[in-house]
């Protein structure tokens, strides 16, 4: 809350919220034991990126607090990505020389 109140989250919640980070843990493993080729690490992330967004917004209360902590977090993932968009596009467009020696 902006006001600088408290919230009160009800235990029930936070025991939801575990229970999904168990059964996303589950299909996680269960996932890991599945061949999709290239779309293993795809799924992983998507997974994982799943579980990080219920702690962030849980635990981390960011569900309840003013609005400007989601901005800055969302800008940080963002100059996150394009950084590593800009790593990526430069590993792959180099040309492979090969050893030296």
């Amino acid at each position: 809350m902006a006001s600088g109140g408290k919230h009160i989250i009800p235990f029930n919640v936070y025991i939801k919220v575990l229970l999904a980070l168990l059964a996303l843990t589950v299909v996680t493993v269960l996932v890991a034991q599945v061949h999709f080729g290239a779309f293993n690490t795809v799924i992983a992330m998507l997974i994982a990126s799943i579980k990080a967004g219920l702690v962030l917004a849980i635990f981390m209360h960011l569900k309840y607090d003013d609005k400007l902590y989601v901005v800055w977090f969302g800008s940080a993932v963002f100059f996150l990505v394009v950084l590593w968009l800009f790593c990526w596009t430069d590993f792959y467009t180099r040309v492979f020389q090969g050893p030296i020696l």
